[in-house]
């Protein structure tokens, strides 16, 4: 049970899902789905991971396959997915050295759900516009 706060008082309440409860679960009030909802969520993220899940890429190649991503967007952005565990960096001994990024196994494991997610919103984007018209129309 979740603690709510009512009027002062606090009430244990019954999760109403299953992904309630595991929002809840282990004490962690959710981070663990929202840290990694705020990485996958950003606006290149799923870009870079739905790219590299086709294969080894330099910065250059990597940057080339997505539209519109600065070179500072880009490094910033396989930094925080580095840092996660989701993309590794190998730079090798070469003048000038060369850098190339791929999934992580970690990263190849999250490649389904974020293109179920990217397919959802593909989907639906005209339906979400219309919705979004209507409301800012009232």
């Amino acid at each position: 049970m979740s603690p709510t706060h009512t009027a002062g008082t606090i009430e244990l309440v019954e999760p109403r899902s299953g992904y309630e409860g595991s929002c809840r679960a282990h004490g962690n009030d959710g981070r663990a789905i929202g840290d990694i909802l705020a990485r996958i969520g950003d606006k290149w993220s799923l870009l870079v991971i739905a790219t590299l899940h086709e294969g080894r890429l330099r910065f250059g190649e990597l940057q080339g396959h997505i539209p519109g991503i600065s070179q500072r967007m880009l490094t910033l952005t396989v930094r925080q997915l580095e840092r996660d565990g989701i993309v590794t960096r190998t730079v090798f001994p070469e003048v000038p050295p060369r850098v190339e990024y791929e999934l992580t196994e970690l990263g190849e494991t999250l490649f389904v759900p974020a293109r179920a997610i990217a397919d959802w919103a593909v989907a639906h984007h005209d339906e979400i516009e219309r919705a979004r018209t209507a409301y800012d129309a009232r």
